[in-house]
């Protein structure tokens, strides 16, 4: 499987936050779900690998050349999607097209058309007219009008009733069935449950996980119980208050050393737990 993106050592310091030397790869024709809280990094990442920030450290590289060795070339197969994005809100799409077509040489009129007609955009509304999820569906529309391969998608789905979310995501699948490669941020883990092949959890600007979305799930277990045991203290992952006693992450590997019964824990539990074990690092 061809590497599209290497990331090795990633540093970003600020005052009150630094991004700790993140690594990670992104295959080919994969979604890969890049996970935490807010404010864990994820965004001053996607900055970082689009030149939108300056890292302090680290080395990027893009189908196996940097920024500043191709970056005329490696962004025009680059797409970047974020629920975050603004336009001029009262200027016509068809406007704001025109202007975004001047920017890529490989822009395909015949793609834009087909796009337009897939999500039912209409170039004669402004951007202040279209829902957040047309929103996304326009910024879609752009990419892949000029023929990217990677989509970096910053919390696509942020904001949008279940029905949109659900139509993006069946996008996001088509996408990768025609050879795309997406990394996809969000905090909604549900999403990934439904898209992701990959996984990345970062917490506290550091790389916490990086594997496949079927092993990272399998690598867990959930318990509850009632009544602590200092015996197991060391087993427990981020041990949280619930309805009837606590519940707590477990190795898969460990699971049967505990004298309470233990279940597969779903995405967000996972991330859940972890979170609460970062925090307290």
């Amino acid at each position: 499987m061809k590497t599209v993106l290497e990331v090795r050592n990633l540093e970003k310091i600020y005052p009150a936050f630094r991004l700790d030397r993140v690594s990670f790869s992104l295959e080919e024709g994969k979604i890969t779900g890049f996970i935490g809280r807010n404010g864990a990094g994820k965004t001053t990442t996607l900055h970082s690998l689009l030149g939108l920030l300056h890292p302090d450290g680290g080395e990027i590289r893009f189908w196996g050349a940097s920024l500043s060795e191709k970056e005329r070339e490696i962004k025009q197969r680059i797409g970047f999607v974020s629920a975050g994005m603004e336009f001029y809100k009262r200027k016509k799409l068809k406007t704001i097209s025109a202007v975004t077509r001047s920017f890529y040489e490989h822009w395909d009129e015949e793609a834009y058309r087909r796009c337009l007609a897939a999500f039912a955009l209409d170039e004669e509304k402004t951007p202040e007219k279209l829902s957040n999820g047309m929103k996304i569906k326009y910024l879609l529309t752009l990419a892949l009008s000029h023929g990217a391969q990677l989509l970096i998608l910053d919390e696509p789905t942020s904001g949008l009733d279940p029905v949109s979310r659900e139509e993006l995501l069946e996008i996001f699948l088509d996408l990768r069935d025609q050879g795309k490669t997406i990394l996809f941020s969000t905090h909604i883990t549900s999403d990934l449950d439904k898209t992701a092949d990959n996984i990345l959890y970062i917490a506290g600007g550091k790389l916490r996980a990086e594997a496949s979305l079927e092993d990272f799930v399998a690598s867990y277990r959930l318990t509850e119980y009632t009544e602590a045991d200092p015996a197991f203290d060391a087993l427990l992952i981020g041990p949280r208050r619930s309805k009837n006693g606590k519940t707590a992450l477990v190795r898969a590997a460990d699971a049967a050393k505990l004298p309470w019964e233990t279940r597969t824990a779903n995405l967000e539990e996972i991330m859940v737990h972890m979170e609460k074990e970062a925090a307290e690092e």
